[in-house]
């Protein structure tokens, strides 16, 4: 990524101001009727840099390789919400007509899950008009840089045996199996997981994230050293949570399919960043360039 003044000069900023893990609140202390606007805790992270393996579907001599890691850099102040948009918040927005309902009947200080990444949209959306702030969904590294010690990334099943593809899956589902994962599909209220080092709550809980970034299909140059050709398809987006793995735009079920890699999510929630940049920090969201 290149050198950006604008963004040298928000962490010089953020990082003489803010420091690292520091929460804050924003919004109105209303009661959930329409019109009204969600009380929302921040946690904003000071800006640096960290290894991250890339997210999507690689390629080297046409057979499935490792995820590459890249030096990635967070440039300016990431202010991400403490925990996930609530079931009580995302009806506001549904009260207010912008955003269908979830397909969990849940209510109260429990994540909003039975969440499409259309739903996730439609309430950044609201609630960007809503309050006149620029909020969005996060991308993949954003989530890996706030999430910390609590990233984990695809499961892995090292380089594949072209004469026998059967034992990398089989390696996939013992890596898998390793990490302890168990069946827990009652989402439980905010906070329950607890807080992570930079304390953002409830990361890797029962509840998998939506992210801004779209899934990629990579095939690896010939040395292996970086990406000779890709396609993007951003009717599939990356999932964060105990494991990264990949849904189409329209699943509200992990459970149900969708491009998912490994054990299907419990549930499929979301939380969003707010954009301090606004319609500046958007679009250079959008064309990649933050």
């Amino acid at each position: 990524m290149s050198f950006d003044p604008i963004f040298t000069f928000g962490a010089i900023a953020a990082a003489a101001l803010i420091g690292l893990g520091v929460s804050h609140s924003v919004g109105d202390v209303s009661s959930q009727a329409r019109g009204s606007t969600p009380v929302i805790e921040l946690v904003t992270l000071a800006p640096g840099s960290f290894d991250h393996p890339q997210p999507g579907e690689f390629l080297k001599d046409s057979h499935p390789a490792p995820a590459p890691m890249a030096r990635e850099t967070i440039y300016a102040a990431l202010e991400i919400m403490k925990v996930q948009v609530t079931a009580s918040d995302y009806d506001r927005c549904v009260l207010d007509g912008a955003c269908k309902s979830a397909d969990s009947r849940l209510v109260g200080n429990v994540p909003a899950t039975g969440i499409s990444f259309l739903d996730a949209q439609a309430y950044a959306n609201w609630l960007s008009a809503k309050t006149g702030e620029a909020w969005r969904l996060p991308t993949d590294v954003e989530w890996a840089y706030a999430a910390g010690e609590r990233f984990r990334a695809d499961i892995e099943a090292g380089v594949s045996d072209p004469d026998d593809p059967a034992q990398r899956w089989l390696a996939q589902y013992r890596n898998e199996a390793a990490l302890g994962r168990k069946s827990d599909p009652q989402p439980h209220p905010s906070g329950s997981f607890g807080l992570n080092s930079k304390g953002v709550a409830d990361i890797a809980g029962n509840v998998w994230e939506w992210t801004s970034t779209c899934y990629i299909h990579a095939t690896m140059s010939s040395n292996g050293t970086g990406i000779a050709d890709s396609i993007t398809n951003c009717g599939v987006h990356v999932v964060e949570g105990f494991h990264r793995t990949y849904m189409s735009n329209f699943i509200r079920d992990g459970k149900s399919g969708g491009c998912a890699v490994g054990t299907p999510p419990d549930n499929l929630g979301f939380r969003l960043v707010r954009d301090r940049h606004g319609f500046l920090g958007a679009t250079l969201h959008r064309l990649g360039l933050t």
